[in-house]
């Protein structure tokens, strides 16, 4: 019987490309693993930036209420075994490689990327384990991505931006359009923000969907103590701030509790025997769940006397977020007037490093330059050429290990390193801190 480890390494040579966007050979495998049509209800979420956000606030919400999760979301931080959850709990390597084996068997002569295993191992460990609701976290666009071969009874739309266009186009309504390709017909379809492109409503319109709009039909106002939600047919005062930091995190909340109230209106079996479980949503649950939601590295904050701050902020929409929470955060207690915010730095070659600091500037003082491995990663000299930034300002590692060595051997007390780039800098970083 293979482990874990070898059951991975099996799986990055099954399909001679790492991605291959389609969903006939998944959907085949799926149907001989009777996957097709699951008894849990589904939320699928995708989006350039915030998706892994909303999908983690849907988890919490939804244990809050008494509601048997699963979530499913890509890639992992540190551990495989993260993309996975039941519960709020890593999948264990048992189930893991039970899932595995059983896909194995049913594949035949059908080739599968490493993500479509994961996509099917996940469908078949929530069924397996009787979840009563999963949320499905896009891996790349929407309409070609393995976890589209389920029907979503909730479709999530959290943001639209220039990511991935090698695969998904290079105009925002080329990626909108495969991004859209979630939605289902006479569905809801949320969408995080009302500034999408004219094809993510045209998608909605020709699919005969239900369209959720943020700041349309629903809302949120932040106070002094406090926030409110103004939902489609609930209102909850008095939430307190989401665990996951930064001012972005209370669009990401509230188009979590949107698409609570929307799955509630769905006619549809599984749907009906959810809502048999769930307590009513409340002021009192909803602040039960936003407390307790947990998802690291994304504005990841370690205190002590040089502050740390996590994230994975990999394209320009996300290091924009990423600068203004940076700004409005105040400097840690007892800084010193000329506190400096330090990088520790690394992007993919097949990112657009310019683009992301350039939305830094301004926010950062010293940039530690890191070089990553693997087919898309680079040296630290190829990254901070892309980055453009002077040359008195970088300082170039050989790892994010080593980043982060040289980064705390040059912040003084009251400074602050700011982790960034990519799930592959923040992933080695939470283990350098030995908080992982």
């Amino acid at each position: 019987m293979r482990t874990l480890a070898e059951w991975l390494t099996l799986q990055e040579s099954v399909h001679p490309q790492s991605i291959d966007m389609g969903l006939e050979r998944v959907a085949g495998v799926a149907r001989t693993l009777g996957l097709s049509a699951p008894e849990f209800a589904v939320i699928t979420v995708a989006g350039t930036n915030g998706k892994g956000s909303i999908a983690a606030h849907l988890e919490a919400l939804l244990r809050a209420r008494g509601a048997h999760t699963g979530l499913f979301m890509s890639p992992h931080l540190v551990r495989y075994n993260e993309r996975i959850r039941l519960d709020a709990a890593d999948a264990e390597d048992a189930a893991l490689v039970a899932a595995f084996e059983r896909i194995e068997a049913a594949r035949g002569a059908t080739t599968l990327t490493f993500f479509e295993y994961s996509t099917l191992a996940a469908l078949l460990i929530f069924a397996a384990r009787a979840v009563e609701v999963a949320v499905l976290e896009v891996g790349l666009g929407g309409r070609l991505d393995a976890t589209n071969l389920i029907d979503a009874h909730v479709a999530v739309l959290a943001s639209v931006g220039l990511d991935h266009r090698d695969w998904l186009g290079d105009t925002l309504e080329l990626i909108g359009a495969e991004k859209a390709g979630i939605v289902r017909a006479q569905r809801p379809a949320v969408l995080g923000t009302p500034h999408m492109p004219a094809s993510v409503f045209a998608a909605i319109r020709a699919r005969g969907a239900q369209a959720v709009v943020a700041e349309r039909d629903f809302s949120w106002q932040q106070g002094a103590t406090g926030w409110d939600y103004r939902g489609l047919k609930v209102t909850l005062s008095g939430l307190p701030p989401s665990a996951l930091a930064g001012d972005i995190q209370y669009r990401n909340a509230a188009t979590a509790l949107a698409a609570l109230e929307a799955l509630e209106a769905v006619p549809a079996a599984p749907v009906a025997r959810l809502k048999r479980v769930l307590a009513p949503l409340t002021a009192v649950n909803a602040a039960q769940g936003l407390l307790s939601v947990h998802l690291p590295g994304r504005f990841q904050v370690v205190p002590g006397e040089v502050e740390w701050i996590l994230d994975i902020a990999h394209n320009e929409p996300a290091a924009q977020v990423l600068a203004a929470q940076l700004r409005a955060r105040a400097l840690p207690p007892g800084a010193h007037r000329a506190a400096r915010t330090i990088a520790v730095i690394g992007v993919l070659a097949d990112k657009d490093a310019a683009a992301i600091a350039a939305a830094l500037q301004g926010v950062i003082d010293h940039w530690v330059v890191c070089a990553l491995p693997g087919a898309r990663g680079s040296s630290a000299a190829a990254l901070a050429a892309r980055l453009g930034r002077p040359g008195s300002t970088v300082t170039l590692a050989a790892s994010v290990g080593e980043g982060c060595e040289r980064a705390r051997a040059q912040a003084r007390p009251g400074d602050r390193v700011v982790v960034c780039g990519s799930l592959h800098t923040v992933g080695p970083a939470l283990q350098w801190l030995r908080i992982y």
